[in-house]
């Protein structure tokens, strides 16, 4: 018997509560089946869309992501004002990040020894610690 093509896919979108509409199958099969953690941009999922011979609007798949990290799947990294990858690891790691390359990489949690943090403000509290630690190469 031939495994459906989208099963994958399908089994990931609808564990987290999500209606499994054709775009999100798409993207889900494209972020999560590859078999490695990695970073991507909207911008970048974009280009593997297109490359794929699909038509999703730029602007659906931020939706798309948006809604991915929302319910667990990804994870937001936001570099700088204008720049935000989303990490398929979800577990807690900090990152490098090289603003020439444009490029993530992983730093194990345990390689990162925070000394003390601040108070929380008042009525909120630490969600999680994001260490991103920017990088030049020479």
């Amino acid at each position: 018997m031939t495994k459906r093509p989208y099963a994958q896919a399908l089994k990931v979108i609808q564990d987290v509560g999500l209606r499994p509409t054709r775009q999100r199958l798409l993207l889900s099969k494209l972020l999560f089946e590859r078999g490695e953690d990695w970073h991507v941009t909207a911008e970048s999922l974009h280009e593997d869309v297109q490359k794929s011979g699909a038509k999703v609007s730029l602007a659906t798949i931020y939706n798309t992501l948006h809604q991915f990290t929302k319910s667990g799947l990804l994870r937001e990294i936001v570099v700088d004002s204008g720049k935000a990858y989303f990490d398929t690891n979800t577990s807690d790691h900090h990152h490098f990040y090289d603003a020439r390359l444009g490029v993530l990489e992983d730093i194990p949690h345990d390689e990162v020894t925070l000394v003390s943090l601040p108070a929380a403000p008042k009525g909120s509290r630490i969600g999680r610690v994001d260490v991103i630690i920017q990088i030049e190469k020479f």
